[in-house]
C-alpha cells in the first residue's frame, strides 16, 4: 500500500483501502461554528480539541498487581483530575499476574495494563472538557513508585 503524500489528504477510496475492516470512515457534512454548542471540547493554546490524551509508561514500578492499589489509583486519578467516575471494571490475571481494566470517565478513560514480572505498567488517560489529565500523573506517581515515568501527550480532534 503506498504512503500518502499528506495524511490529511485521504479520500474515501484510500481510506477504506487503509481499514482493515473495510468501513469507510464517515465525514462530517457540516462542522458547526466554535461556541454555538455545549460539546465538552477544550480549548487551549489557540486550538480547539476533543481532548487531551496522555499515554504513560510507568517503569520499575510496584503494587502491579495488586487489585485494591490498581482501582484506588485509577479511583484517585479521576478525582484529582476533576473527572466523574461512571463505573470501574478490572481484571486481573492468575495469582501474581498483571492487571488490565479501565474507569469509565464522563469526560472519557484512564486504562491501565500492567506486567508486574517486567516491573512495567502502561496507562492511557483521556479526558476532555475541564478535566485536566495532567493531575492524574502525581497519583500514579504516589500509587506505583516508578524510577522512571515517561509521558507523551496528543491532542485529540483537534478542530480544522
Amino acid at each position: 500500500m503506498a504512503a500518502l503524500s499528506n495524511p490529511l489528504d485521504i479520500n474515501h477510496e484510500e481510506a477504506r483501502l487503509r481499514h482493515a475492516d473495510g468501513v469507510t470512515p464517515r465525514t462530517a457534512s457540516h462542522v458547526m461554528p466554535s461556541g454555538t454548542v455545549h460539546d465538552h471540547f477544550v480549548e487551549r493554546d489557540g486550538l480547539r480539541f476533543a481532548g487531551t490524551h496522555l499515554v504513560i509508561d510507568l517503569w520499575e514500578a510496584s503494587n502491579l498487581d495488586d487489585i485494591e492499589v490498581v482501582e484506588t489509583a485509577l479511583r484517585d486519578a479521576a478525582v484529582a483530575a476533576g473527572a466523574t467516575l461512571l463505573k470501574m471494571d478490572l481484571h486481573s490475571f492468575t495469582p501474581g499476574g498483571g492487571i488490565t481494566g479501565v474507569a469509565v470517565l464522563a469526560e472519557s478513560h484512564i486504562s491501565i495494563h500492567t506486567w508486574p514480572e517486567r516491573a512495567y505498567a502502561a496507562v492511557d488517560v483521556f479526558m476532555c472538557g475541564d478535566a485536566d489529565p495532567h493531575k492524574a500523573i502525581g497519583v500514579l506517581r504516589h500509587a506505583f513508585g516508578p524510577r522512571m515515568l515517561t509521558v507523551s501527550e496528543h491532542r485529540r480532534g483537534v478542530m480544522p
